[in-house]
């Protein structure tokens, strides 16, 4: 026999509910265009219910980030995390975010519509996680050999550059023709190989 529900894990559920249905609507065609009626009917709920869980759109759209970035991170993390006998960390990299972007279309979409298409705290917000993502990025970086001696400036230049063109490369699959993937990614791995190309050459002024 199944336990009956909790208050918390309804209260929860709705919730959970109410993100699902703002992500979905919202990488159709963009978070700014959505009205709380319109989520709240997605979700199956009336609209009152909204207040109990977010004090406005605001709170939502910045949850909904909170949430893509977690995505974004655990994938980098992934990326980061291959074992260093792997005969090519750049391919293991594109094949991670390849991956990546297949099992969760609707964050990165989220994500890459909202980053420059989004207004107010959303877009802010998007702005100030990918900073985090790469000033973590950059604290990696610096333990490569040839990196140590960079400073935390260009150390944090080199991993905007990689982020972005991770970005870049998630839209273009989001975007993608059937059957285009393996294009997409090796044009991704040559992007990152020029990246890192420079690195030896790199001086500051």
């Amino acid at each position: 026999m199944t336990a009956p529900e909790t208050r918390n894990e309804r209260k929860e559920r709705t919730r959970r509910a109410l993100l699902d249905a703002a992500l979905g609507l919202a990488s159709e065609r963009g978070f700014a265009g959505l009205s709380l009626r319109e989520i709240t009917k997605q979700a199956g709920v009336v609209p009152t219910a909204f207040y109990r869980h977010f004090e406005s759109m605001d709170e939502l759209g910045v949850t909904l980030v909170e949430e893509s970035m977690r995505t974004l991170r655990t994938m980098i993390r992934g990326a980061r995390n291959t074992p260093d006998g792997s005969a090519d960390l750049i391919r293991a990299s594109v094949r991670t975010l390849s991956e990546h972007v297949r099992s969760h279309e609707e964050h990165y979409w989220f994500l890459v519509r909202e980053r420059y298409g989004g207004t107010g705290a959303v877009r802010q917000t998007i702005g100030v996680e990918l900073k985090l993502l790469a000033g973590e990025l950059a604290v990696d970086l610096a333990r490569f050999d040839r990196l140590r001696d960079w400073s935390t400036e260009d150390l944090h230049m080199l991993a905007d550059l990689i982020v972005s063109a991770m970005l870049a490369t998630a839209l273009e699959l989001l975007e993608a023709r059937p059957g285009a993937t393996a294009e997409i990614t090796a044009e991704a791995e040559r992007k990152l190989r020029l990246i890192f190309l420079g690195v030896p050459h790199w001086r500051s002024r």
